[in-house]
């Protein structure tokens, strides 16, 4: 990490929802203990933010929340401090809620990632490293972008646009992983209260509440082009991810040797 760099002091990991576009795997298992080569998604996360000296993470938890923490206690890395944060609300909201619930946590310089992002560490540090602004949104790019994908527009660096829905002039896609500094956190955080109160609210993405900031020249993008990640979103995910992580674990294990 570059000398004098304010690090992440901690990430929030939202990993409330159930993933029931996965279902039946999903049933009684929440997505981001899914196996992917003997790990859950979530190690995976925790192992990568430890790999970069993030030295805390919250993940944020619902569907059989227990399981999650059960889980927590067994796979948190040596050096990172790993709490949970319950969401009750998330049979019924979607994850803006989840950063509501987790609004106190996200202060100062931190980390914000979904649950079912696969990251390998390498983008971890690629975020943290980026010059220093209020927000900063990962993004990747590719030819063609799908309706699933959470695509963005941007002006050079700076955040124009962010979301499902979006046609004209998109040139990549969100990866689920965000870093906040100085005041960015509280901007967030209160455009998330904003957002909160209006109809919809609890039924959007918190990446809405980072389309509205768009325009405030707060937010900027870094990309993560040729670095290793994937969503967990549908069964037809799940052998890409595992592949990738066989990958990473053959790395692991050239390395150990050399």
């Amino acid at each position: 990490m570059k000398e004098n760099m304010p690090r992440a002091e901690r990430a929030v990991i939202l990993s409330a929802g159930q993933g029931s576009r996965l279902l039946p795997l999903t049933e009684d298992l929440p997505k981001c203990l899914l196996d992917l080569e003997g790990r859950s998604m979530l190690e995976w996360q925790l192992r990568a933010l430890a790999a970069v000296g993030v030295p805390e993470a919250v993940v944020i938890t619902g569907f059989r929340s227990e399981k999650v923490e059960a889980a927590v206690e067994q796979i948190a890395p040596r050096g990172l401090r790993v709490r949970t944060l319950f969401n009750p609300f998330y049979k019924v909201a979607d994850n803006l809620a989840s950063c509501w619930m987790a609004r106190g946590e996200l202060r100062g310089n931190c980390l914000l990632i979904n649950g079912d992002t696969l990251f390998e560490p390498a983008i971890a540090r690629r975020l943290i490293e980026a010059p220093a602004v209020p927000i900063t949104l990962t993004i990747d790019r590719k030819p063609r972008y799908d309706d699933d994908d959470m695509k963005v527009i941007t002006e050079g660096e700076r955040l124009r646009a962010v979301g499902k829905k979006l046609a004209e002039g998109v040139n990549g896609e969100s990866i689920g992983f965000s870093r906040f500094q100085g005041d960015g956190a509280a901007l967030f955080v209160a455009e998330l209260e904003r957002t909160m109160r209006t109809k919809e609210g609890t039924s959007l993405w918190y990446l809405s509440a980072m389309n509205r900031l768009a325009g405030s020249g707060d937010v900027r993008v870094v990309s993560i082009e040729g670095l290793d990640w994937g969503e967990l979103d549908f069964a037809a995910d799940l052998a890409p991810a595992r592949a990738m992580a066989a990958a990473w674990q053959e790395n692991e294990a050239a390395a150990k040797v050399a």
